[in-house]
């Protein structure tokens, strides 16, 4: 039987980092992932559909700087961020954060990303084997080897060390978790609760839309029901932008306090309209008066997963501890890091993984749980207060805080708004104060499934 000394179960950035850094230690890595075709890939990889920005300071995070990308990864440079209530918006031009970057940010191709990380994990050393499904990981914890990983076409690999990278889907993630948990693991991890559904086009701007987006990325905050829940659009090159929305899983407009209220809601809806309708008539609403929608906003239908389009979960919980003990990692949005509240992660996702990896490689990962906190606490803990925040607002309530924060934003940048006092009025001193409460209370209690939950 094959053995390996770390084994990585899915080959998406969190996968490929933690099998570069694994390698790069001089240990054998394998990379296990079933893959999926794309229209925009040749051949098999991993899922690879998001709606791919990436913000200055999550450059250092991420680790990588775009000047090492090779061509056709890096789309657009980005100058700011557009976030658009129903009938107030703000505008944010600097995160407030510093970064090695100078730019704002920038959008990439996320699938063409991912096999430029594959590329160097093999220049590294790591193994991949694409078209291969891992059906279950067995664990003897006093065992040697200590896992054996069974493949769906009958095959078998042992290894020391497992890395999680199968994404927010956690096929293999949940069944190897539940195993150590005195609960149910599906009763924080259940794919419908734990995860968003996203769906994004590619189409072709008219050129004065393109214009006036250029450099932006723009939510729409307060037009579709949901916790969480945004429509946005993403410039990407040549005057094509991607247009997508994300929101939660099942839900039932019965459930959703005054639904008339919401932009792209109708009177006579029956039930949450699917992401194409939702998209039609965000375009309407925004572009309506002056272009025939969507026929002057065509979609680009050699771009994307499918046609010109992409359907794909996202995680939108809070991450989790990994089983250490047992010589188990989990990493990237397996390990929910994708942001509680707006839902970005690959930054985060290549760190987590680049951590585990390294620790895998050296043969001891309990430090693991320790290493990824020192790393990106700050960044999980802003948006998972920013999130509890949220989780209540309705159309009104988007209004009144970008209003509010637009005289914030006027006395000081970004992130740092938070830092300070402010003479922008009662509800500038309501904002800042509500947020570091929220944010102290969350700084002991943000882990999903903390470690010492994990029985072996």
């Amino acid at each position: 039987m094959e053995h390996v000394d770390v084994a990585v179960v899915g080959g998406g950035p969190a996968g490929s980092a933690a099998a570069r850094a694994a390698a790069a230690t001089g240990a054998s890595a394998l990379v296990l992932e079933k893959g999926v075709p794309r229209e925009d890939r040749t051949g098999l990889g991993p899922d690879s559909t998001d709606a791919a920005g990436i913000l200055d300071y999550w450059v250092d995070i991420m680790g990588i700087h775009p000047d090492e990308f090779p061509d056709g990864v890096l789309l657009s440079e980005l100058d700011r961020a557009e976030f658009v209530g129903p009938s107030e918006s703000c505008t944010l031009r600097s995160t407030g954060i510093d970064s090695s970057y100078d730019n704002f940010g920038y959008t990439f191709h996320r699938a063409r990303f991912d096999d430029w990380l594959r590329e160097r994990a093999e220049t590294a050393g790591a193994d991949y084997r694409v078209g291969v499904s891992v059906r279950d990981v067995e664990t003897t914890l006093d065992a040697d080897p200590r896992h054996t990983l069974r493949l769906a076409d009958g095959d078998a690999v042992t290894a020391d060390v497992v890395i999680l990278a199968d994404g927010p889907q956690r096929t293999v993630t949940n069944r190897v978790l539940d195993r150590y948990l005195p609960y149910p693991v599906t009763d924080r991890l259940g794919t419908t609760t734990a995860n968003h559904i996203a769906y994004q086009e590619h189409r072709k701007l008219p050129p004065a839309v393109a214009e006036d987006l250029r450099g932006a990325i723009t939510f729409w905050w307060g037009y579709i029901p949901g916790h969480t829940a945004y429509p946005w659009i993403f410039p990407n090159d040549d005057d094509v932008a991607r247009i997508g929305l994300t929101m939660p899983i099942g839900l039932d407009l019965d459930d959703v306090t005054d639904p008339a209220s919401y932009a792209l809601v109708r009177p006579d809806d029956e039930s949450v309209p699917g992401g194409s309708e939702y998209l039609r008539r965000l375009l309407e609403h925004e572009y309506g008066d002056e272009y025939d929608v969507p026929e002057d906003f065509p979609l680009v239908e050699d771009r994307g997963k499918s046609a010109g389009t992409e359907t794909y979960p996202i995680s939108s919980t809070r991450p989790v501890d990994s089983p250490v003990d047992a010589g188990i990692a989990v990493v990237g949005g397996a390990m929910g890091t994708t942001s509680a509240f707006h839902e970005g992660g690959d930054h985060v996702a290549v760190r987590t993984g680049s951590i585990a990896g390294e620790l895998a490689g050296s043969g001891d990962l309990s430090g693991y749980n320790d290493a990824w906190k020192d790393a990106i606490e700050d960044e999980i803990l802003r948006n998972v207060t920013m999130a509890d925040m949220t989780a209540a607002y309705g159309p009104d309530d988007w209004d009144r805080v970008f209003r509010t924060a637009r005289k914030m934003l006027a006395e000081e940048s970004g992130y740092r708004l938070f830092e300070r006092k402010f003479a922008a009025g009662w509800d500038a001193i309501k904002l800042l104060v509500g947020y570091r409460w929220r944010k102290r209370r969350l700084r002991g209690g943000y882990v999903n499934v903390p470690e010492s939950d994990y029985v072996y």
